[in-house]
């Protein structure tokens, strides 16, 4: 589990994951792993969802029964789970199921992947079904600190315990058992974190939990170039800056929501006592976040503010305006003198002034 056994990690022919060709059965995974160890084992940490398969024929051999029959019955439904199954065909037949897609190139548009067949051998590394909720309430149960879990406190330590660290990776992370775990700087500090990521034809995904903050993301998409990894680490750093100033207070709710200009758009994001400007086209919204100090209470239509701090290329020291319609909702947005509207403003000025025959 901690995939330092040096084990291939799919295979001499990994057409599978191209849906070149069916899931390994038995017989093929263990043709596979008779071939040897890649590397010597216990030299590095190398993953394996091969080595995930051999687990799963370690369990059926122990517990007389399929795998994903053991592990429906002691892991899922134990856990309270009740929109995951381990392999997509145990689907009922009118459940809602969202279909993978290829990547928008090189076609220039996304075609469907069915993404529904059956991972035989391989079902302890892949193919398991299901939603966001269910796989952060899970990895939420998997922290130490948990009050309701399958497993022991002892043996939930040692699972997120940094084993291996993944030493040729440009960012720091680190391998437990079954789990990667890493930590998230920002402005509330490092946060330490420990979770996995998912993968099918036409489909990524991540899920994490941050013990100390007691919260647990997941993250699905269902495209080959999804960007689940991204996703999350932008929700951490917006939680991050949450927790650094506090919730929202009265005076400062109203200032919220995406506001779009021709040079794209952005997030405020309402604290106890300043408003923060943040950026969501950015892997971290919160970089170089301007923030805005309110001013005084709402007068003549709008609500007023300063940017008591903003990089040297914003708009330092300026003001900000939150302009409101007759029925009591934001309609417009200033900051210094640069005006920002509801993307549905935006896109009819921009058609009446570009969309021309």
């Amino acid at each position: 589990m901690s995939h330092s056994a040096g084990l291939v990690r799919d295979g001499a022919d990994a057409s599978q994951w191209a849906e070149r060709r069916p899931f390994l059965n038995e017989a093929e995974l263990r043709a596979d792993l008779a071939a040897g160890p890649t590397l010597a084992p216990g030299t590095r940490f190398k993953y394996s969802n091969h080595g995930y398969g051999l687990l799963g024929l370690a369990i059926q051999a122990i517990t007389g029964e399929p795998y994903t029959s053991w592990v429906m019955r002691e892991i899922v439904l134990a856990s309270g789970l009740l929109e995951t199954v381990p392999d997509a065909p145990m689907l009922g037949r009118n459940t809602p199921h969202a279909r993978g897609h290829t990547s928008k190139l090189p076609l220039g548009r996304r075609l469907v992947i069915p993404a529904n067949q059956p991972t035989n051998a391989l079902a302890a590394a892949t193919g398991f079904v299901s939603t966001a909720a269910d796989l952060a309430r899970f990895m939420g149960s998997l922290a130490p600190e948990a009050k309701v879990s399958v497993l022991s406190v002892a043996s939930r330590r040692e699972m997120v315990r940094r084993q291996w660290k993944d030493a040729y990776s440009s960012v720091e992370r680190w391998y437990g058992l079954g789990t990667v775990s890493g930590t998230l700087s920002g402005m509330a500090g490092g946060w330490e974190w420990f979770g996995h990521t998912g993968g099918f034809p036409g489909v990524i995904t991540r899920s994490v939990c941050v013990p100390s903050q007691q919260v647990a993301i997941s993250v699905l998409t269902n495209a080959a170039d999804g960007i689940s990894h991204t996703l999350v680490d932008g929700a951490l750093h917006i939680l991050q800056a949450c927790a650094k100033h506090g919730a929202p207070s009265r005076r400062t709710a109203a200032w919220s929501g995406r506001w779009w200009g021709l040079w794209g758009a952005i997030d405020l994001l309402p604290t106890a006592d300043r408003v923060l400007v943040a950026s969501p086209g950015l892997s971290n919204p919160m970089f170089d976040a301007s923030e805005i100090e309110l001013t005084g209470p709402r007068r003549h239509g709008a609500a007023h503010g300063r940017i008591m701090l903003a990089g040297g290329f914003a708009n330092h020291g300026e003001p900000a305006r939150l302009e409101f319609g007759a029925n009591g909702r934001p309609k417009s947005l200033w900051l210094g003198g640069m005006q920002l509207l509801p993307e549905a403003a935006l896109a009819r000025e921009i058609l009446a002034r570009y969309d021309k025959p």
